[in-house]
């Protein structure tokens, strides 16, 4: 599979261009992981830090989740990688986990966003409130907070990546 990325129309509306922005940076990362076999995607990025591409990729799994499902919705969908005892369970890899499994959980993550965020409005509030300042956010906030998110982690998958193969790229 190639993995193409569009950016969104220089005069696109405000939603279409923050939803537009950010499935940009999903595909962004599905295409730093495209081609690599899954101990690849497990090979951390220099000792002694664990970051790896698969690691990135759970990681954004639990970010979808955290803000699409807990924070807008008030909704608990349950643990997948990180737990109390373990917070940074997504980065922890055991060397059994495969592409196609965490392909396909974040896959799953992603839809389940859409989902949730496509009946609602920029403007409105989320159930749960920030821990500092005890405000909701809105959707908008959500969205560009996502965005930032993506952008950040894919600087570090760019440089996984160039430590694997060489590849480089935007």
């Amino acid at each position: 599979m190639t993995i193409t990325r569009e950016e969104p129309a220089q005069n696109a509306d405000e939603r279409s261009m923050l939803e537009g922005w950010l499935d940009y940076h999903r595909r962004t990362l599905a295409w730093k992981c495209e081609g690599l076999t899954d101990e690849q995607l497990r090979t951390a990025s220099v000792e002694p830090s664990e970051l790896s591409l698969l690691g990135l990729v759970r990681h954004m799994t639990e970010v979808e989740r955290w803000w699409f499902h807990e924070v807008l919705l008030g909704e608990d969908p349950g643990v997948l990688y990180c737990t109390e005892d373990d917070p940074d369970g997504d980065f922890h890899l055991t060397g059994t986990e495969t592409w196609d499994e965490t392909r396909a959980a974040w896959e799953a993550a992603i839809e389940t966003s859409r989902r949730h965020s496509a009946a609602l409005a920029l403007d409105d509030f989320s159930k749960m409130r920030g821990r500092t300042t005890g405000e909701p956010f809105n959707l908008r906030w959500i969205y560009t907070h996502m965005i930032e998110e993506y952008a950040r982690h894919n600087g570090h998958a760019d440089l996984v990546r160039e430590r694997l193969d060489g590849s480089t790229g935007d």
